[in-house]
Protein backbone atom coordinates (compact mmCIF):
# COMPACT_ATOMS: atom_id res chain seq x y z
CA UNK A 1 0.00 0.00 0.00
CA UNK A 2 2.82 2.33 0.84
CA UNK A 3 4.73 1.69 -2.39
CA UNK A 4 1.62 2.20 -4.54
CA UNK A 5 0.84 5.51 -2.87
CA UNK A 6 4.34 6.85 -3.42
CA UNK A 7 4.28 5.76 -7.03
CA UNK A 8 0.99 7.56 -7.58
CA UNK A 9 2.29 10.71 -5.96
CA UNK A 10 5.41 10.65 -8.11
CA UNK A 11 3.27 10.30 -11.23
CA UNK A 12 1.19 13.27 -10.23
CA UNK A 13 4.21 15.43 -9.52
CA UNK A 14 5.76 14.48 -12.84
CA UNK A 15 2.51 15.33 -14.67
CA UNK A 16 2.23 18.89 -13.38
CA UNK A 17 4.99 20.45 -15.57
CA UNK A 18 3.44 18.86 -18.64
CA UNK A 19 0.05 20.56 -17.93
CA UNK A 20 1.67 24.01 -17.52
CA UNK A 21 3.50 23.71 -20.86
CA UNK A 22 0.18 22.91 -22.68
CA UNK A 23 -1.48 26.28 -21.63
CA UNK A 24 1.09 28.72 -23.02
CA UNK A 25 0.32 32.60 -23.48
CA UNK A 26 1.61 35.33 -25.88
CA UNK A 27 5.05 36.69 -25.53
CA UNK A 28 5.73 40.43 -25.30
CA UNK A 29 7.06 40.51 -28.86
CA UNK A 30 3.94 38.81 -30.23
CA UNK A 31 1.72 41.24 -28.32
CA UNK A 32 3.59 44.26 -29.71
CA UNK A 33 3.30 42.92 -33.27
CA UNK A 34 -0.45 42.40 -32.82
CA UNK A 35 -0.88 45.93 -31.47
CA UNK A 36 1.08 47.37 -34.37
CA UNK A 37 -1.05 45.52 -36.91
CA UNK A 38 -4.21 46.69 -35.14
CA UNK A 39 -3.01 50.30 -35.20
CA UNK A 40 -2.29 50.05 -38.92
CA UNK A 41 -5.79 48.73 -39.59
CA UNK A 42 -7.44 51.39 -37.37
CA UNK A 43 -5.29 54.15 -38.93
CA UNK A 44 -6.19 53.09 -42.45
CA UNK A 45 -9.88 52.91 -41.58
CA UNK A 46 -9.71 56.34 -39.91
CA UNK A 47 -8.02 57.88 -42.94
CA UNK A 48 -10.68 56.45 -45.23
CA UNK A 49 -13.44 57.69 -42.91
CA UNK A 50 -11.97 61.20 -42.72
CA UNK A 51 -11.51 61.33 -46.49
CA UNK A 52 -15.08 60.16 -47.10
CA UNK A 53 -16.38 62.63 -44.55
CA UNK A 54 -14.53 65.50 -46.23
CA UNK A 55 -15.81 64.39 -49.63
CA UNK A 56 -19.37 64.27 -48.27
CA UNK A 57 -19.05 67.74 -46.73
CA UNK A 58 -17.67 69.15 -49.98
CA UNK A 59 -20.43 67.51 -52.02
CA UNK A 60 -23.09 68.66 -49.57
CA UNK A 61 -21.69 72.21 -49.52
CA UNK A 62 -21.53 72.37 -53.30
CA UNK A 63 -25.08 71.03 -53.52
CA UNK A 64 -26.34 73.76 -51.20
CA UNK A 65 -24.49 76.42 -53.16
CA UNK A 66 -26.03 75.20 -56.41
CA UNK A 67 -29.50 74.94 -54.86
CA UNK A 68 -29.30 78.47 -53.45
CA UNK A 69 -28.10 79.72 -56.82
CA UNK A 70 -31.01 78.05 -58.63
CA UNK A 71 -33.51 79.50 -56.16
CA UNK A 72 -32.04 82.99 -56.45
CA UNK A 73 -32.07 82.91 -60.26
CA UNK A 74 -35.58 81.48 -60.45
CA UNK A 75 -37.19 84.15 -58.26
CA UNK A 76 -35.09 87.06 -59.53
CA UNK A 77 -35.66 86.05 -63.16
CA UNK A 78 -39.41 85.94 -62.60
CA UNK A 79 -39.43 89.54 -61.34
CA UNK A 80 -37.08 90.71 -64.10
CA UNK A 81 -39.21 89.22 -66.86
CA UNK A 82 -42.30 91.08 -65.60
CA UNK A 83 -40.55 94.41 -64.92
CA UNK A 84 -42.35 97.42 -66.35
CA UNK A 85 -45.20 95.30 -67.61
CA UNK A 86 -48.94 95.86 -67.43
CA UNK A 87 -51.94 93.86 -68.70
CA UNK A 88 -52.24 96.35 -71.57
CA UNK A 89 -48.58 96.32 -72.58
CA UNK A 90 -47.81 95.34 -76.15
CA UNK A 91 -44.36 94.91 -77.63
CA UNK A 92 -45.76 95.62 -81.11
CA UNK A 93 -46.58 99.22 -80.20
CA UNK A 94 -44.50 101.89 -81.88
CA UNK A 95 -43.94 103.61 -78.53
CA UNK A 96 -44.22 102.56 -74.87
CA UNK A 97 -47.60 102.74 -73.19
CA UNK A 98 -47.89 106.09 -71.38
CA UNK A 99 -47.74 105.66 -67.60
CA UNK A 100 -49.40 108.29 -65.39
CA UNK A 101 -48.38 108.26 -61.73
CA UNK A 102 -50.87 110.15 -59.56
CA UNK A 103 -49.42 109.02 -56.23
CA UNK A 104 -48.43 111.84 -53.87
CA UNK A 105 -44.72 112.72 -54.17
CA UNK A 106 -43.81 109.40 -55.80
CA UNK A 107 -40.09 110.19 -56.19
CA UNK A 108 -39.62 110.34 -52.39
CA UNK A 109 -40.14 106.57 -52.00
CA UNK A 110 -38.53 103.85 -54.09
CA UNK A 111 -41.72 101.78 -54.01
CA UNK A 112 -43.91 104.52 -55.50
CA UNK A 113 -41.45 105.75 -58.15
CA UNK A 114 -42.40 103.89 -61.34
CA UNK A 115 -39.40 105.12 -63.39
CA UNK A 116 -40.12 102.85 -66.38
CA UNK A 117 -40.42 99.82 -64.13
CA UNK A 118 -36.69 99.14 -63.71
CA UNK A 119 -33.75 101.02 -62.17
CA UNK A 120 -30.32 99.63 -61.31
CA UNK A 121 -27.70 100.89 -58.87
CA UNK A 122 -23.95 100.43 -58.63
CA UNK A 123 -23.23 102.43 -55.49
CA UNK A 124 -25.48 104.32 -53.10
CA UNK A 125 -29.21 104.33 -53.73
CA UNK A 126 -30.84 107.79 -53.79
CA UNK A 127 -33.11 108.16 -50.80
CA UNK A 128 -31.12 105.63 -48.76
CA UNK A 129 -30.02 102.03 -49.13
CA UNK A 130 -31.37 99.20 -46.94
CA UNK A 131 -29.61 99.22 -43.56
CA UNK A 132 -27.98 95.83 -44.10
CA UNK A 133 -27.00 96.26 -47.75
CA UNK A 134 -23.38 95.31 -48.49
CA UNK A 135 -21.53 98.34 -49.86
CA UNK A 136 -20.16 97.94 -53.37
CA UNK A 137 -22.70 95.33 -54.48
CA UNK A 138 -25.29 96.00 -57.17
CA UNK A 139 -28.99 96.46 -56.47
CA UNK A 140 -32.11 96.85 -58.60
CA UNK A 141 -35.66 98.22 -58.23
CA UNK A 142 -38.42 96.56 -60.24
CA UNK A 143 -42.08 97.47 -60.70
CA UNK A 144 -44.65 95.15 -62.17
CA UNK A 145 -48.17 93.83 -61.98
CA UNK A 146 -49.28 91.22 -59.45
CA UNK A 147 -51.72 88.89 -61.19
CA UNK A 148 -53.11 87.62 -57.86
CA UNK A 149 -55.37 90.71 -57.85
CA UNK A 150 -56.78 91.79 -61.21
CA UNK A 151 -60.14 92.40 -62.87
CA UNK A 152 -61.76 93.85 -65.99
CA UNK A 153 -63.34 97.33 -65.78
CA UNK A 154 -67.11 97.28 -66.30
CA UNK A 155 -67.55 101.05 -65.91
CA UNK A 156 -65.72 104.11 -64.59
CA UNK A 157 -67.38 107.07 -62.86
CA UNK A 158 -64.76 109.84 -63.03
CA UNK A 159 -66.81 112.31 -60.98
CA UNK A 160 -67.35 109.81 -58.18
CA UNK A 161 -63.83 108.37 -58.56
CA UNK A 162 -65.33 104.86 -58.62
CA UNK A 163 -64.29 101.96 -60.82
CA UNK A 164 -66.81 99.14 -61.17
CA UNK A 165 -65.18 95.78 -61.83
CA UNK A 166 -66.67 92.72 -63.45
CA UNK A 167 -66.29 90.66 -60.25
CA UNK A 168 -66.44 91.13 -56.49
CA UNK A 169 -63.67 88.58 -55.93
CA UNK A 170 -60.97 90.84 -57.32
CA UNK A 171 -58.62 90.68 -54.31
CA UNK A 172 -58.09 94.45 -53.90
CA UNK A 173 -57.88 96.02 -50.45
CA UNK A 174 -57.87 99.61 -49.23
CA UNK A 175 -54.41 101.21 -49.69
CA UNK A 176 -53.27 98.76 -52.38
CA UNK A 177 -51.17 100.24 -55.16
CA UNK A 178 -52.89 99.52 -58.48
CA UNK A 179 -52.48 100.04 -62.23
CA UNK A 180 -55.45 100.69 -64.49
CA UNK A 181 -54.83 100.62 -68.23
CA UNK A 182 -56.42 100.42 -71.66
CA UNK A 183 -55.14 100.63 -75.24
CA UNK A 184 -53.99 104.25 -74.83
CA UNK A 185 -52.42 104.66 -71.37
CA UNK A 186 -51.86 103.23 -67.88
CA UNK A 187 -52.30 105.01 -64.54
CA UNK A 188 -50.71 104.15 -61.21
CA UNK A 189 -52.86 105.06 -58.19
CA UNK A 190 -53.75 104.00 -54.65
CA UNK A 191 -57.05 102.29 -53.86
CA UNK A 192 -58.83 104.53 -51.33
CA UNK A 193 -61.97 102.45 -50.85
CA UNK A 194 -63.47 99.04 -51.62
CA UNK A 195 -67.17 98.11 -51.63
CA UNK A 196 -68.04 94.84 -53.32
CA UNK A 197 -67.03 95.08 -56.96
CA UNK A 198 -66.33 98.84 -56.73
CA UNK A 199 -62.95 100.42 -55.90
CA UNK A 200 -62.28 104.14 -55.39
CA UNK A 201 -59.39 106.41 -56.37
CA UNK A 202 -60.05 109.60 -54.38
CA UNK A 203 -57.32 112.10 -53.45
CA UNK A 204 -56.76 110.67 -49.97
CA UNK A 205 -54.87 107.84 -48.27
CA UNK A 206 -51.22 107.33 -47.35
CA UNK A 207 -49.21 108.06 -49.44
CA UNK A 208 -52.47 108.84 -51.20
CA UNK A 209 -53.37 110.19 -54.62
CA UNK A 210 -52.49 113.78 -55.39
CA UNK A 211 -55.29 113.89 -57.95
CA UNK A 212 -58.71 112.39 -58.55
CA UNK A 213 -58.09 112.41 -62.28
CA UNK A 214 -56.14 109.60 -63.89
CA UNK A 215 -55.35 111.31 -67.19
CA UNK A 216 -52.00 111.97 -68.84
CA UNK A 217 -50.66 115.48 -69.30
CA UNK A 218 -47.30 116.82 -70.39
CA UNK A 219 -45.70 118.30 -68.44
CA UNK A 220 -47.16 116.23 -65.60
CA UNK A 221 -49.39 118.21 -63.27
CA UNK A 222 -51.00 117.21 -60.01
CA UNK A 223 -54.05 119.03 -58.64
CA UNK A 224 -57.17 118.02 -56.76
CA UNK A 225 -59.12 117.13 -59.88
CA UNK A 226 -56.21 116.72 -62.29
CA UNK A 227 -56.82 115.70 -65.86
CA UNK A 228 -59.82 113.42 -66.33
CA UNK A 229 -59.37 110.08 -68.03
CA UNK A 230 -62.22 107.60 -68.28
CA UNK A 231 -61.38 103.91 -68.53
CA UNK A 232 -64.15 101.89 -70.15
CA UNK A 233 -66.50 101.09 -71.67
CA UNK A 234 -64.69 99.08 -74.33
CA UNK A 235 -63.57 101.31 -77.22
CA UNK A 236 -65.12 100.07 -80.46
CA UNK A 237 -61.88 100.50 -82.41
CA UNK A 238 -59.84 98.29 -80.08
CA UNK A 239 -62.29 95.68 -78.82
CA UNK A 240 -60.19 95.52 -75.63
CA UNK A 241 -61.40 96.10 -72.08
CA UNK A 242 -59.66 98.29 -69.54
CA UNK A 243 -58.00 96.25 -66.77
CA UNK A 244 -56.98 96.89 -63.16
CA UNK A 245 -54.12 94.98 -61.54
CA UNK A 246 -52.27 95.34 -58.25
CA UNK A 247 -48.80 96.89 -58.61
CA UNK A 248 -45.97 95.11 -56.82
CA UNK A 249 -42.69 96.97 -56.15
CA UNK A 250 -39.60 94.79 -55.66
CA UNK A 251 -36.04 95.61 -54.62
CA UNK A 252 -33.21 93.06 -54.87
CA UNK A 253 -29.89 93.51 -53.03
CA UNK A 254 -27.12 91.65 -51.19
CA UNK A 255 -27.28 92.17 -47.44
CA UNK A 256 -25.66 90.94 -44.24
CA UNK A 257 -27.42 88.47 -41.95
CA UNK A 258 -27.60 88.20 -38.16
CA UNK A 259 -24.83 85.55 -38.11
CA UNK A 260 -22.45 87.78 -40.09
CA UNK A 261 -22.93 86.05 -43.44
CA UNK A 262 -24.33 87.43 -46.69
CA UNK A 263 -27.58 86.61 -48.46
CA UNK A 264 -29.69 87.78 -51.37
CA UNK A 265 -32.68 89.82 -50.16
CA UNK A 266 -35.96 90.83 -51.81
CA UNK A 267 -37.87 93.85 -50.51
CA UNK A 268 -41.61 94.10 -51.13
CA UNK A 269 -44.46 96.26 -49.89
CA UNK A 270 -47.06 94.56 -47.70
CA UNK A 271 -50.51 95.88 -46.83
CA UNK A 272 -51.45 95.24 -43.20
CA UNK A 273 -54.84 96.61 -42.31
CA UNK A 274 -54.54 99.47 -44.77
CA UNK A 275 -50.99 100.41 -43.74
CA UNK A 276 -48.21 99.89 -46.29
CA UNK A 277 -44.77 98.86 -45.09
CA UNK A 278 -41.57 97.56 -46.67
CA UNK A 279 -40.61 94.00 -45.76
CA UNK A 280 -37.15 92.52 -46.44
CA UNK A 281 -37.12 88.78 -47.08
CA UNK A 282 -34.00 86.61 -47.19
CA UNK A 283 -34.17 84.63 -50.43
CA UNK A 284 -30.87 82.75 -50.78
CA UNK A 285 -27.99 82.25 -48.35
CA UNK A 286 -24.37 82.41 -49.32
CA UNK A 287 -24.69 85.09 -52.01
CA UNK A 288 -21.47 87.02 -51.48
CA UNK A 289 -21.88 89.46 -54.40
CA UNK A 290 -24.28 90.32 -57.23
CA UNK A 291 -23.34 92.04 -60.47
CA UNK A 292 -25.96 93.35 -62.89
CA UNK A 293 -25.45 94.54 -66.47
CA UNK A 294 -28.04 95.85 -68.89
CA UNK A 295 -28.67 95.56 -72.61
CA UNK A 296 -30.35 98.57 -74.23
CA UNK A 297 -32.26 98.64 -77.49
CA UNK A 298 -29.82 99.07 -80.36
CA UNK A 299 -26.73 98.59 -78.16
CA UNK A 300 -23.93 96.18 -79.03
CA UNK A 301 -23.28 94.85 -75.53
CA UNK A 302 -24.16 94.91 -71.87
CA UNK A 303 -23.23 97.89 -69.68
CA UNK A 304 -23.24 98.71 -65.97
CA UNK A 305 -25.99 100.76 -64.36
CA UNK A 306 -23.78 103.84 -64.31
CA UNK A 307 -23.62 103.74 -68.14
CA UNK A 308 -27.43 103.74 -68.56
CA UNK A 309 -28.74 107.32 -69.01
CA UNK A 310 -31.56 108.26 -66.64
CA UNK A 311 -34.00 108.64 -69.53
CA UNK A 312 -33.14 105.27 -71.12
CA UNK A 313 -34.20 102.73 -68.52
CA UNK A 314 -37.28 102.20 -70.64
CA UNK A 315 -34.94 100.90 -73.37
CA UNK A 316 -33.52 98.06 -71.24
CA UNK A 317 -34.51 94.78 -72.88
CA UNK A 318 -32.32 92.28 -71.00
CA UNK A 319 -30.32 91.95 -67.78
CA UNK A 320 -27.24 89.81 -67.18
CA UNK A 321 -27.08 88.58 -63.57
CA UNK A 322 -23.85 87.26 -62.04
CA UNK A 323 -23.84 85.82 -58.52
CA UNK A 324 -20.78 84.95 -56.41
CA UNK A 325 -21.81 82.07 -54.15
CA UNK A 326 -20.07 80.79 -50.99
CA UNK A 327 -20.79 77.64 -48.99
CA UNK A 328 -22.00 78.11 -45.43
CA UNK A 329 -19.17 76.09 -43.82
CA UNK A 330 -15.50 75.40 -44.51
CA UNK A 331 -16.03 72.39 -46.76
CA UNK A 332 -13.11 73.21 -49.04
CA UNK A 333 -9.40 72.42 -48.80
CA UNK A 334 -7.92 73.58 -45.51
CA UNK A 335 -11.32 74.56 -44.16
CA UNK A 336 -11.94 77.17 -46.88
CA UNK A 337 -15.44 77.99 -48.12
CA UNK A 338 -16.44 76.63 -51.51
CA UNK A 339 -16.87 79.42 -54.06
CA UNK A 340 -18.81 79.43 -57.32
CA UNK A 341 -19.59 82.18 -59.84
CA UNK A 342 -22.73 81.65 -61.89
CA UNK A 343 -24.27 83.89 -64.57
CA UNK A 344 -27.66 84.04 -66.22
CA UNK A 345 -29.30 86.36 -68.75
CA UNK A 346 -32.96 87.39 -68.50
CA UNK A 347 -35.00 89.20 -71.12
CA UNK A 348 -37.82 91.58 -70.19
CA UNK A 349 -40.86 89.86 -71.62
CA UNK A 350 -42.96 92.96 -72.35
CA UNK A 351 -40.11 94.69 -74.26
CA UNK A 352 -39.09 91.96 -76.64
CA UNK A 353 -40.23 92.32 -80.25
Amino acid sequence: MTLMTLSTRRFSLRGRPAARNAVRGLTLVELMIALMLGLLVVGSASAIFISNRQTYRATEGLGRVQENGRMAFELLSRDLREAGGSPCGNADRQEPLKMVNVLTNPATRWWTNWNNGITGYEAAIPGGSPANRVAGTDAIDLMGGDSSSSAVVASHDTAGTSITLNTATHGFNVSDLAIICDWSQASLFQVTGVAGNVILHNNSGNPGNCSKGLGYSSPATCSVNGKVKQFGPIPAETNASATVIRMQPMRWFVGTTADGGRSLFRSTVVNTGGVLAVRDQEIAQGVNDMELQYLLTGAAGYVDATAVPANRWNDVVAVRVTLDMLSADGAGIGGAQLARRVAHTVTLRNRME
